[in-house]
């Protein structure tokens, strides 16, 4: 199952308050300002800035 279009126009990166994005690999929410990516993990974005990984 894939993130809901809607959940993803409300979710926010919890580091700077803007906007994120699906990966191209549909398993992770990177946001470009942070240079971060959020896991999703069993279809549940893990947005927590300590679970995030650099953007490459």
């Amino acid at each position: 199952m894939a993130i809901d279009r809607e959940l993803l126009d409300i979710l926010a990166c919890p580091k700077c308050k803007g906007g994120i994005r699906l990966n191209d690999k549909k398993d992770g929410l990177v946001c470009e300002r942070c240079k971060l990516v959020y896991p999703i993990k069993d279809d549940i974005p893990v947005m927590l800035v300590e679970e995030a990984s650099p953007l490459r």
